[in-house]
């Protein structure tokens, strides 16, 4: 919610740390991808990019004795670079809570892509889209069911199976024009 309403101006774009800028300003000032915390460990705590990495695991994974030594080492290295202790714990804050939601850029763009595509195809043959859809799900009856209700909504008929009319896959029997 914040990085929408940062997004759309409704809300300041504010950073713990001025150093934070470069590495946050692309998703105003909130940690939304795995190499954000990796820049930040490094470029404000003094993280080797190995260290740095292992740190992204530890916060990926939870791992709570790990994550406890990487916020003393924040607590310890921040002052010596120029980030009170007391912003160097909020920043851990930030990272950890990144944890809930966090992934690596590549895949984020990946996923948009993909999620964009099928819009795309859902959107402009959306008859040739349910039948694919229905087609690969078929072996799970709650996805069907789900389809079905979702070919409903969007006036898509959907037969019922005819023992003499039926193929193997669900196909389209009269395609729109």
């Amino acid at each position: 919610p914040a990085y929408i309403r940062r997004m759309h101006g409704e809300e300041d774009v504010s950073y713990h740390h001025d150093l934070l800028e470069p590495i946050l300003s692309e998703t105003y000032g909130i940690i939304v991808y795995q190499e954000q915390i990796m820049h930040v460990a490094a470029q404000l705590f003094g993280y080797g990019l190995g260290d740095a990495d292992l740190m992204r695991r530890a916060v990926a994974k939870k791992k709570e004795k790990e994550l406890k030594k990487h916020r003393e080492m924040f607590r310890k290295n921040g002052p010596e670079r120029g980030v009170p202790a007391e912003t160097a714990d909020k920043i851990f804050n930030d990272i950890e809570f990144f944890a809930r939601y966090g992934f690596n850029k590549s895949h984020a763009a990946d996923y948009a892509v993909l999620t964009v595509q099928t819009a795309f195809l859902k959107a402009h043959y959306p008859h040739e889209y349910m039948t694919a859809l229905l087609t690969i799900e078929r072996g799970n009856s709650d996805k069907v069911r789900s389809y079905i209700k979702d070919c409903n909504r969007q006036g898509i008929p959907v037969l019922p199976p005819d023992v003499n009319e039926s193929e193997d896959d669900f196909i389209i029997v009269d395609a729109p024009d």
